[in-house]
Formats: structure tokens, C-alpha cells, sequence
């Protein structure tokens, strides 16, 4: 049994032409599609991206009790679970999240890993000899903190499209699959960071976009915008997101190429995949995490070619990035020694299983919401200071950091539950920079387009699954009270 799994991270739906868009160019993706079923209501669930790949390990929603953070002691990794088994995982990635202090410890799960630098803010180049960023820059542009100038010394590095990261991340893929195209038992997963911002690609693919001078807004700053105010910006920022999509589209068409020279088609599971969107001016903002999450955040797209079953398919069942562990599991027979909050995927494609009746979504103090794949039901911060709000946690770390002495200080030592296996852990404090109080608790109607609407019946039965589904995976107490749920 092999199993490969192509990673982009921020890749929205709404850029794909399987889904309905030509927003961007993107040939092989449709190429993907005809060996594929693609996936209609596939949703992430924990935002942003290391909680989402913490979902990937686990098969369990993270965003309830626990924010950015790595792995920890009491977690069950699938991919560790593989290699116990004897199949073979490897991680290819130019996600340098994954060396931060809140992504640290999720690479050593696999049988082995290799890296490539110089994404985003990666600190990598020295980038004190970096003068300063351009000037010609939109004001929507990101320019504050290191990491700008970070990106502007790693640029140097790569000059040539070959020395992009995520191109040598696929190149060293298809390395992979040469080598291992006549070996059994293995899985590996080629993660490229593209096209999470800065939307950096070769002038090729900015001129079939329509763009020809240098970029003014290519990495856009989280925040509200001014739609009307800002169009032709605006339209050059989706047009460069366009441009490296195209690139990402590239990458995958040199995968499909192996797929068809080494004949894994015929017995290899292929999973191409996403973690989230990202909001380019619609409903007002840049960015995702700080906003409720609407549907072009967390609606992902999602394609899995399962060997024996036709591709050119459709399915819409509402699944998730938690039924990625069970489905990677259940394809190589290993059984999971811990309850998951995902099923496997296998049933859904081979025999018209259902999916979830619910799934839950969210970022970690900011609105937890609940979907049956026709309606969104958005429940915010009862208070407008987020309490009482918790960590759950026996790694204090965060994204670029340690827990603050004041979080430390309440900490308690708790006895274990669901989500942390049995093993007591650490409940500390937490805080946010998110404000879902501000936004108030909202209905939407998402079966064509996003709208909002009223609906007290529909309202009464979603907020019913969301205590309901909050309950089954043992929610902190705390949560129940932050959304004014007392129950």
C-alpha cells in the first residue's frame, strides 16, 4: 500500500477550475479532477495552519482548547502510528512554521523530513544587510515587523524559479517517487507553503495574470478595507494570488506526470488538499483568523483518488480535515488506539457513505461555529473581555514564543480527559488578539453563495448540534461559559 499527499497551504476553492472558477490557470487541477473525486462540501476545522495540521495528525478538532502550538506529549500522530506499523512516512515541506516554537515537534513524527528555507518571514538570510522594502508599495501592503525585510533577504536566495522553495519542495517529491515507485508500504507528503502570502512568483506567471510592473500589493495586511475605495488594488492582489496559484498549479502537474510514467494511479491514494482560504477584499477584509470565518476561508476544496474507483466524480458529503487520519489509517489496516472525531474518507468514495450530519470550525477565542453544509451558525464571545477563556496544554508554547510569566502563574494541574488521552495537563489562561463579541453570534445560508440570514428554527436546531457536538468532544467548562452556553 502507498499513499501520497500533496499539501498547499492557503489555496481557496474560488481559484480552481474544478470548482467552478478561471481565476486563475489552473490546467492541471482539472487534470486532477478526472482521476479524482472532488469533494463539494469539504471543510477545514482549527485555524489557522498549525492547528490545522495538528488535526491532520490527530483526526481531532483543536481549536476548543488549545491555540497555536506544537504537537504535544499526550497527542496521537498518525503518521508516528504508520511508521509503528512499518510503513514508511516521510515529510517533504517549506513550511517554516514547522520550526517555530509553537510547530517544533510535529516532523520528528515522521520516519524521516527534509526542509527547504526561505518562505514567508523564515529566518534564514541574514537581513540586516536589507536596506529597506520598496517604495512603491500600496498601504495595504504588509510592511511592519521583521518579517518583510526577512522576505526581502531571502529573495536573494532564490533568484531562478528552480531555487523557489516550493519548487524544490516538489522536485525533491518527485525524487521520492522515482525512488520508491517499485516499494511497497510507504506514504509521503509533499507540503508546499504556496500560495500562503507573500504571493512571490516568476514575472511568466504574473504577465499570464495581467500584471507587468512590479508588485504593489502582494502581501496583503490583515485588516478591514475599503472595497470601494481600493479596486484597482485590490484587483492586482488577487491577480498576483492568481499568478502563484498558476505556479502551484505547475507543481501539481509535475506530480500527476510521475503518477502517470511510474503507474501509481493503479494502486497509490492520492489526497490533494488545502488547510484553509483566505479573504482578498470579500466581506470587507484582508487576511483570515481575525474575521468570523466565512466560507472562503474555511470551505476548502479537497481531491482524493482512491485506486478501483472511477475518477471525474463528485461527492457531497460533508466532510473535514479530521477525517484525514482515519482515512490515511484505514487505507494502510492500522487501527487507532484513541478515539478520533474523523471517519474515514474510504466509505464516503467507494460506497456513497455519509458524512458528518455536523462538522465544527473555528480559530481558537474567536467564534465556534457549526455547519450542517447548508447553514453556518456563528456563536460569539458572550463578554466583551472573552472570559473565561483557557489553554489546555503541556507544550506553553505559541507561534514565535513561550507563555507569558502571568499565564504560567495560573496555571493548574488538571486530570486528564478526551482530549489529552488521560494524561493531566496544564490549564492556563489564555488571551487573543480576536474579538468575536465585536461581530456578535450570526445565521448564514451558504447553499449558493453566503448570506445572512434569520431563522430562529434553523438557528435553534444548529446551536443544538454545536452544545451537542462541544459535549462529545469534552469542550473546557469554559468555553461553555466564554459563549454564554449554560449548560
Amino acid at each position: 500500500m502507498r499513499a501520497v499527499m500533496l499539501m498547499f497551504d492557503t489555496l481557496s476553492r474560488a481559484y480552481v477550475s474544478p470548482y467552478g472558477s478561471d481565476a486563475a490557470l489552473t490546467p492541471n487541477f482539472a487534470r486532477l479532477a478526472e482521476h479524482c473525486c472532488t469533494f463539494d462540501r469539504f471543510y477545514g476545522g482549527s485555524m489557522p495552519c498549525m492547528p490545522a495540521r495538528r488535526e491532520l495528525h490527530t483526526g481531532r478538532y483543536n481549536f476548543l482548547h488549545r491555540s497555536w502550538g506544537p504537537l504535544e506529549p499526550f497527542d496521537y500522530s498518525c503518521f508516528q502510528a504508520l511508521n509503528a506499523a512499518g510503513v514508511y512516512a516521510h515529510l517533504i515541506t517549506d513550511h517554516s512554521h514547522y520550526w517555530e516554537d509553537g510547530g517544533a515537534t510535529y516532523h520528528n513524527r515522521y520516519s524521516s523530513w527534509e526542509g527547504f528555507r526561505g518562505q514567508e518571514g523564515d529566518r534564514w538570510a541574514p537581513r540586516d544587510v536589507v536596506e529597506g522594502l520598496p517604495v512603491h508599495m500600496s498601504p495595504l501592503q504588509k510592511v511592519k515587523g521583521p518579517s518583510p525585510i526577512q522576505h526581502e533577504a531571502n529573495k536573494r536566495r532564490q533568484p531562478r524559479e528552480e531555487d523557489m522553495s516550493t519548487v524544490r519542495t516538489v522536485t525533491a517529491g518527485l525524487e521520492f517517487l522515482s525512488s520508491h515507485a517499485q516499494r511497497d508500504n510507504w506514504f509521503v507528503q509533499i507540503e508546499c507553503f504556496d500560495p500562503h502570502e507573500p504571493f512571490d512568483v516568476p514575472q511568466e506567471y504574473r504577465a499570464a495574470a495581467g500584471l507587468s510592473d512590479a508588485p504593489r500589493l502582494n502581501w496583503p495586511a490583515y485588516g478591514a478595507v475599503d472595497v470601494d475605495a481600493h479596486v484597482e488594488e485590490l484587483d492586482e492582489c488577487r491577480r498576483e494570488y492568481a499568478a502563484l496559484v498558476a505556479l502551484c498549479d505547475a507543481q501539481l502537474g509535475r506530480v500527476l506526470d510521475a503518477f502517470d510514467e511510474y503507474g501509481l494511479w493503479e494502486d497509490t491514494l492520492l489526497i490533494v488538499n488545502t488547510d484553509h482560504g483566505f479573504l482578498l477584499g470579500e466581506h470587507g477584509y484582508l487576511g483570515k483568523n481575525f474575521w468570523p470565518m466565512h466560507q472562503e476561508i474555511i470551505h476548502t476544496r479537497f481531491f482524493l483518488h482512491v485506486p478501483g474507483v472511477d475518477g471525474g466524480t463528485r461527492c457531497s458529503a460533508l466532510c473535514q480535515t479530521i477525517d484525514l487520519a482515519p482515512t490515511l489509517l484505514d487505507w494502510f489496516g492500522v487501527d487507532a488506539d484513541v478515539e478520533m472525531d474523523g471517519r474515514s474518507l474510504l466509505p464516503v468514495v467507494r460506497d456513497g457513505a455519509a458524512g458528518h450530519a455536523y462538522a465544527l470550525f473555528g480559530a481558537h477565542g474567536n467564534h465556534v461555529c457549526v455547519t450542517d453544509g447548508d447553514y453556518v451558525y456563528m456563536r460569539a464571545a458572550a463578554r466583551e473581555d472573552n472570559e473565561p477563556f483557557v489553554e489546555c496544554t503541556l507544550m506553553p508554547t505559541n507561534i514565535r514564543g513561550f507563555f507569558s510569566r502571568e499565564q504560567l502563574n495560573s496555571a493548574e494541574l488538571v486530570t486528564g480527559g478526551r482530549f489529552t488521552n488521560g494524561w493531566p495537563y496544564l490549564k492556563c489562561r489564555s488571551r487573543t488578539y480576536m474579538n468575536s463579541y465585536t461581530f456578535g453570534s450570526s445565521l448564514w445560508d451558504v447553499r449558493s453563495g453566503e448570506e445572512c440570514i434569520e431563522d430562529a428554527e434553523i438557528e435553534s436546531r444548529l446551536l443544538s448540534a454545536l452544545v451537542e457536538e462541544m459535549r462529545r468532544v469534552e469542550a473546557p467548562e469554559e468555553e461553555f461559559a466564554r459563549l454564554g452556553l449554560g449548560v
